[in-house]
């Protein structure tokens, strides 16, 4: 699938009253649920897509959303392993699996309802209706402990303390903590870059990372010294100072030499 593909089409069938649903008969709860969902499921859990970058059309027939955008490697993968999966979420990116879900949830409850996504009216690349069975298997997860490292955006709380941690791409991380860690130290923390220590859940399959708590907060105080930087490269002059050929040297020191 390539960005010259036709526009992504989200379709959404069902009947209310006895009558089809379509752009001029169309619950608005449903008007308003739906593009959310389709939004979250573009846009993912790495924000392989931008949503404000969306032009879509409504199309009759049921309510037919048609996305113009240019595809990224991961929705791309994604809605192949969806076409061709048994059903399987395993591999698919978290946040887009919990909209397949949510979408299936709400179809077993309503035997006309159905959900289509595909670049054409017909063969779609996946569908949803009351008797799909997309599901996750083995779906395991470990405690893990990791470094993280953001802006500190918010932290503190009267009843239930956290720190809120923006990191790269603009995700901000919710990580519980206690009242006692939060008051170790005297450094003013908010707004400022940090390196968090954190013990966390990881899935197995995906990777995706959650329920994040504080072990304590690193020392980062990133900056760059003159001295001693000129003091490192003084040290490595003098213990290379035999070496005449940093090949041959590296490649005996491997055992590589006959």
């Amino acid at each position: 699938m390539k960005p010259t593909d036709p526009p992504l089409r989200f379709a959404v069938k069902d009947r209310i009253n006895d009558r089809e649903i379509s752009p001029s008969y169309v619950p608005l709860s449903l008007m308003s649920e739906f593009p959310k969902d389709v939004a979250q499921f573009l846009k993912g859990s790495n924000g392989d897509v931008n949503p404000n970058d969306i032009m879509v059309s409504i199309e009759p027939g049921s309510l037919m959303l048609a996305a113009t955008v240019l595809m990224s490697a991961g929705l791309c993968a994604d809605l192949e392993r969806l076409q061709s999966s048994s059903g399987s979420l395993n591999l698919i990116d978290p946040k887009r699996a919990k909209i397949i879900e949510h979408w299936q949830a709400l179809a077993k409850k309503n035997p006309h309802r159905r959900y289509d996504v595909g670049n054409q009216a017909t063969n779609p690349f996946f569908s949803i209706n009351a008797t799909s069975d997309f599901r996750k298997t083995d779906d395991m997860w470990v405690h893990v402990e990791k470094y993280v490292h953001g802006k500190v955006v918010d932290i503190g709380g009267k009843t239930k303390a956290n720190v809120h941690l923006e990191i790269e791409g603009g995700v901000t991380l919710t990580i519980a903590a206690t009242q006692t860690k939060l008051a170790q130290g005297e450094q003013n923390r908010l707004y400022r870059p940090a390196l968090l220590h954190v013990i966390a859940e990881e899935n197995l399959m995906t990777g995706e990372l959650r329920n994040y708590e504080l072990l304590a907060f690193s020392d980062y105080q990133p900056r760059y010294d003159d001295d001693e930087f000129k003091l490192m490269v003084e040290r490595g002059t003098k213990a290379w100072a035999d070496v005449q050929d940093a090949t041959s040297w590296l490649e005996n020191l491997r055992g590589y030499q006959a």
